[in-house]
């Protein structure tokens, strides 16, 4: 198993690479695994972010403004590992990037980085087969989302195709920080319980050390994005060091 989960809830930390710049990004990751972070997920850029909110669109377009690539956030991911083997990685992507660089050239580099898992968040489990299989041969966890509208059938689709961890969307729309969790978020979560023994991360809206701890109460993982993105935002020259703060305090 990939990712460790022994925290409750082990924090998965979100960020947009490439913004404001690589090298922030990468004193952002090391300061967040240092401050307790389990698992980083590495946001690659891209042009047309349907599932996020304002606050990660413009990460994606500060980052696609410095030329971020697929290619520089799969080196990045190399330099990360070199620091920490513990940590998990996941590449946290749109389709269309990891098809311009080829399925299996993407699968391939990821694995030599020292990439986990790969979450491409268009891509539906229906039309993931050549994925999953590239995935396979070459070691790596998928993660599928499964949202609360996902029906039965496709609960169980997502669950017997993801490896490592689940991702549980608390509710449906898209990416940002919010002011309290939804009631369905747990619900889902025993959902996706009966049809796996994989970990369930929850993400989407949490933002605050009281959600954090409420997620704890029925899911392996909280998954904190917009909040982390947000404070790189409001921080320019303190990036590391505000990031880092924030996750000391939901940990404690």
């Amino acid at each position: 198993m990939p990712f460790h989960f022994e925290n409750k809830p082990a924090l998965v930390a979100y960020v947009t690479c490439g913004d404001p710049d690589l090298a922030t990004t990468r004193d952002v990751i090391l300061a967040a695994i240092e401050a307790g972070a389990d698992v980083i997920e590495l946001g690659v850029p891209f042009s047309d972010p349907l599932a996020d909110g304002p606050v990660i669109q413009r990460a994606s377009e500060r980052a696609i403004k410095h030329g971020t690539s697929l290619s520089q956030v799969l080196k990045l991911a190399a330099e990360i590992r070199e620091h920490s083997q513990a940590v998990g990685l996941v590449v946290f992507s749109y389709l269309n990037p990891i098809l311009r660089m080829g399925m299996a050239k993407f699968c391939s580099v990821a694995r030599y980085a020292g990439v986990d898992g790969a979450l491409i968040t268009d891509l539906p489990v229906e039309e993931a087969g050549e994925y999953l299989r590239q995935m396979e041969k070459n070691n790596l966890a998928p993660v599928f989302l499964a949202a609360p509208t996902s029906t039965d059938a496709r609960l169980r689709r997502v669950a017997g195709a993801s490896r490592g961890f689940v991702y549980a969307v608390s509710r449906t729309g898209v990416t940002g920080a919010r002011q309290q969790m939804p009631e369905d978020a747990a619900a889902l979560v025993a959902r996706i319980r009966s049809y796996t023994a994989l970990p369930v991360a929850v993400g989407f809206g949490i933002s605050t050390p009281e959600q954090f701890r409420a997620v704890g109460k029925f899911a392996d993982a909280a998954v904190i994005g917009s909040a982390i993105v947000q404070i790189i935002e409001q921080n320019p020259g303190r990036e590391a060091v505000t990031v880092a703060q924030f996750i000391k305090n939901l940990r404690e």
